[in-house]
């Protein structure tokens, strides 16, 4: 595939996380050759496949959205069929007000279509609250706004920080009174601007769902861990003739007469087209020659850091609620924002070690920087503190792991969608050039995935897939409980 799609030319594919790699695997497809330069030492990005007390674990993403068609039918295309695995239980609770609650049923990233779906974990007052949205007058969405302010305007703060807040962190690990009810709930937004309540436009959407019929698993894992997945993409890349060179990084990003000229320290490639699957600050410093503006949009992109502290313990010395875990809202004061308890989740896990439970916690979002300045000891001290207080969980661990990820989640503020576009619109003035990748339309995996197609499709000339997601995010929802 070159620029004009005539499927012999070469495509440098800058970037080896999920996207990257999914990437070079549709462009082989398409006939193209194929190289990957990845900066670090390992291909997989934001997923981590790794071990605790000899039990493999993810240290990174757990779940992949099932209800899209991406990740799933890639892991299947690359092998990974017989080993996607549901969650053994979907039951989880929300630890607010110094208890475990269940989690509700019948909302929308915690938006209910009525008042009793959030009973038992709203007061009062906050339910009282909720009703009041069938009399307020329509509220305007206009181009965009920020998912906390408009649903706390229609049913009450309480709703946004008991339940939207946790949610909504546990996808972006950012604040819901900033982010994008547009970006991060696009099917919401959509219903919102033609309801009058928002009452009606969450009902409207579970309407569409049940009419739609939709059966199986939202969620999907993979025996091994989601982890996994790149490392069978990347076998299937080599396995198909494409190149995958780590520790390369790529320095300098120009035009070539009709192509491209990729320089990774002292390797020049000339390719016919490039696909850009990095991180924001690294795709804005690439294209900081070639598109400046679109380099300067990309350095105003905001990132969230994040740890994971998994745990093992001897399940003859420890007990754990029933159910996949727990998510704790910020208005709580915990430092903790999450448990999973792995073990009970994921079959596989129990599997492997009967005699041990694992459980996952995570700690940081957006803006929160002191707490991830503490060392490994210190977050796993505070991670069993919080563990002890919403469970009871007082035992000694045998092993444990602290997984940081630096600058690991962009954030979808107001206005994100805007940004998206006028980068794609820089972008659509060099041929031969694409970008993908979790900041521009979902973070979640099918997100990054469809992200990757539509840029390699576009380098063949179909913009449709580009369109459609520029016009529709892929909303990424949170897989129960944890990360």
């Amino acid at each position: 595939m070159s620029a004009r799609g005539t499927g012999t030319g070469h495509v440098v594919v800058i970037g080896a996380g999920v996207a990257g790699l999914a990437a070079a695997h549709r462009a082989l497809a398409r006939g193209a050759r194929v190289t990957v330069l990845e900066a670090t030492d390992r291909v997989g990005g934001k997923l981590l496949p790794g071990e605790i007390a000899g039990v493999r674990v993810d240290l990174g993403a757990e779940s992949m959205l099932a209800r899209r068609p991406e990740a799933v039918g890639l892991a299947r295309e690359v092998g990974l069929g017989d080993r996607l695995q549901p969650p053994a239980t979907a039951t989880a609770s929300i630890w607010t007000r110094d208890a475990l609650r269940p989690m509700p049923k019948g909302h929308v990233m915690g938006v209910p279509g009525t008042a009793e779906a959030l009973s038992g974990l709203l007061t009062a007052d906050g339910l009282a609250r909720i009703e009041r949205d069938a009399e307020l007058p329509p509220t305007e969405v206009g181009d965009d706004v920020a998912v906390g302010e408009y649903v706390a305007a229609r049913m009450g703060r309480e709703v946004v920080d008991r339940l939207v807040e946790p949610l909504l962190g546990g996808v972006y690990a950012g604040d819901a009174y900033r982010l994008s009810l547009r970006s991060a709930v696009p099917q919401l937004y959509q219903a919102a601007r033609t309801h009058d309540t928002l009452t009606a436009a969450v009902r409207a959407l579970q309407a569409k769902a049940a009419e739609a019929g939709q059966t199986g698993p939202v969620f999907l894992g993979v025996e091994g861990g989601v982890g996994t997945l790149p490392l069978a993409v990347a076998d299937s890349v080599r396995a198909r003739g494409g190149e995958i060179l780590t520790r390369t990084p790529v320095s300098e990003l120009r035009r070539d007469g009709t192509g491209w000229r990729v320089t990774a320290g002292d390797r020049v490639l000339r390719a016919d087209a490039v696909v850009v699957a990095v991180p924001a600050p690294a795709a804005s410093a690439l294209l900081r020659a070639e598109a400046p503006a679109a380099a300067a949009e990309l350095a105003a992109v905001e990132y969230a850091s994040m740890a994971l502290i998994t745990l093992a313990y001897r399940r003859a010395d420890a007990a754990l609620p029933e159910g996949s875990g727990f998510l704790v809202p910020p208005v709580d004061g915990r430092t903790i924002k999450a448990a999973t308890f792995a073990s009970q989740k994921w079959g596989w896990i129990g599997g492997e070690d009967p005699d041990l439970l694992v459980v996952r916690t995570s700690v940081g979002r957006h803006g929160e920087t002191e707490i991830l300045q503490r060392d490994d000891a210190e977050l796993t001290r505070v991670a069993r503190h919080d563990l002890r207080a919403a469970t009871g969980l007082d035992a000694e661990p045998v092993a444990t792991r602290v997984t940081r990820w630096t600058d690991g989640l962009p954030q979808y503020p107001v206005g994100h969608h805007a940004r998206v576009a006028r980068v794609r619109e820089h972008i659509a003035k060099l041929p031969g050039l694409a970008l993908c990748g979790a900041q521009y339309d979902g973070v979640g995996i099918p997100a990054c995935i469809a992200s990757a197609h539509a840029a390699v499709d576009q380098l063949g000339g179909d913009l449709a897939g580009v369109r459609e997601l520029t016009a529709n995010p892929v909303q990424s929802l949170h897989g129960g409980a944890g990360e």
